[in-house]
């Protein structure tokens, strides 16, 4: 997909293409590596649900998309197959931050965990992702 050495700005361009996390979501990337990313947020009215806490799918697009940059990074086009989100705490903050890293990559299959909390500290939630390459 993307060579793991390309610059971050380059990185940002295509996956500027992922229109609902970056247009309708909000998500930036903030770091991408081979079997790493970080992407953020800042909270707004469109992330609320109706209890004014974040909502669980706006919470879940910020992850997979730390996801898809994290697992796509020097590797063949890969897809998640599988998704467990684990949602630990309401956000406290004025923004959400997902990290995602590599627990295994291996020639068909990798498995990845992305950690979202806000910018206060406060684990948010914890995503779990069984990723195929093609």
């Amino acid at each position: 997909m993307l060579d793991e050495s390309c610059p971050i700005e380059e990185v940002r361009e295509y996956f500027a293409n992922d229109h609902f996390a970056t247009e309708a979501c909000g998500c930036r990337v903030v770091e991408a590596a081979r079997g790493h990313a970080v992407c953020e947020f800042d909270i707004a009215d469109i992330h609320r649900n109706a209890t004014g806490n974040v909502m669980g799918g706006a919470i879940f697009t910020l992850a997979d998309f730390a996801l898809a940059i994290g697992c796509n990074m020097g590797e063949e086009p890969t897809v998640s197959v599988n998704n467990n989100i684990e949602y630990m705490s309401a956000a406290k903050g004025t923004k959400l931050i997902a990290t995602c890293s590599v627990d295994k990559s291996g020639r068909a299959l990798g498995f990845y965990t992305v950690d979202v909390v806000d910018d206060l500290g406060t684990p948010v939630a914890k995503m779990t992702a069984t990723c195929f390459r093609r």
